[in-house]
């Protein structure tokens, strides 16, 4: 038989190992997690670094061209973000300077550069601006294969929210939408949705991986303050392949309200629909086509619109009809090459009149 002080040796003995154990383990655990956690946040304070300086902030002017009794004209400026994707070349919103006369294009070193648009899909809410020139410091960011993106991945977005230059949010991917299921005339594009803090002046910056690579460029958030609510919306880096570089959407440089039903009435239009022109970016091929804009702010049916421009009945013989037709004239649009024309069918002051559109090389 087993002497009962050693059987109470060995037992504690065995208790002592086994906390001993459970004490190692824990302190191991807890030192890990620790330095998982300030790994983590090293790792994102090093890529941020490594990225931030690809990442531009654009300022932009919208000039309301005089007509009509209005003798002066007005200027407004804006501010939106976006990301060097070459030598020369930026991406950033389209809404941000669709109708810009100009728009600059600043750097983290402060330095400035002006920049013409070379393309732009407000359908997708995506833009290409050319660069004069570059600092000699400047960093490309590289864009990612968005396939690869997950619900759930982490990301980060730098940019300049009110104003406020390469602020730096982080959150999560929260779902995909796919082209034409997402509100507000966006249907060429497919969207990520994500809970970072996105607010104005945001709109054209990058959303980023935890590599550093752009998978998204933000467009926009669903508000009801104005500010952000923890929904921001991302045109993926697919769709800015596809629209952008691959064949890349022609800038007519105009913004329009489709009139239909009883406003179309209103308006004596010769037909169901038509697109009321609002602004008209200086400079753009729609302005030298003199295509014009509205000068007359008036509210109807709780929405703030400009009257007295003129409106766009048919383009390329595609009569606007409503969305439909409207899709058929961006998938026309897209097909022009540089140096061709579209012919425009408008309504200017009770006449009808036709217009070519150039689209220079």
């Amino acid at each position: 038989m087993i002497d009962p002080s050693i059987k109470s040796q060995r037992s504690q003995s065995f208790y002592s190992f086994t906390s001993c154990l459970t004490l190692a383990v824990f302190v191991i655990l807890f030192l890990t997690t620790d330095c998982k956690g300030q790994t983590s946040t090293q790792d994102l304070r090093e890529v941020y670094n490594k990225v931030n300086p690809s990442v531009v902030i654009i300022h932009t002017i919208d000039r309301v061209v005089p007509s009509g009794k209005l003798k002066q004209s007005a200027s407004m400026k804006g501010i939106g973000s976006g990301v060097l994707i070459s030598d020369s070349k930026v991406i950033t919103a389209a809404h941000v300077i669709q109708t810009a006369s100009s728009a600059v294009v600043e750097f983290l070193s402060g330095k400035r550069f002006t920049s013409k648009v070379i393309a732009s899909s407000p359908a997708a809410d995506v833009a290409l601006l050319q660069l004069e020139e570059i600092p000699d410091d400047a960093v490309v960011a590289r864009l990612a294969d968005s396939e690869n993106v997950s619900i759930g991945d982490k990301i980060f977005v730098i940019g300049a929210p009110y104003g406020i230059g390469h602020a730096l949010t982080v959150g999560y991917i929260s779902t995909r939408h796919k082209p034409n299921t997402l509100f507000g005339g966006f249907e060429s594009g497919e969207f990520f949705q994500t809970d970072a803090a996105i607010n104005q002046g945001n709109s054209g910056g990058p959303i980023f991986n935890m590599h550093g690579e752009v998978i998204g460029i933000v467009s926009s958030i669903l508000s009801k303050s104005g500010g952000f609510e923890g929904i921001g919306f991302a045109a993926t880096s697919n769709t800015v392949r596809k629209l952008l570089l691959e064949k890349p959407t022609p800038w007519t440089g105009v913004q329009g309200y489709l009139l239909s039903g009883e406003l179309a009435g209103i308006l004596n239009l010769p037909q169901p629909s038509g697109l009321l022109l609002q602004r008209v970016a200086i400079g753009s091929p729609a302005y030298n086509s003199n295509l014009r804009g509205g000068s007359v702010k008036a509210v109807i049916n709780g929405q703030s619109i400009l009257l007295g421009g003129d409106i766009i009945l048919s383009v390329d013989g595609i009569e606007v009809t409503g969305e439909e037709s409207r899709l058929e004239i961006r998938k026309k649009l897209r097909e022009i090459n540089k140096g061709e024309k579209m012919s425009v069918s408008i309504l200017r002051e009770g006449k009808a009149i036709n217009l070519s559109v150039y689209f220079p090389d």
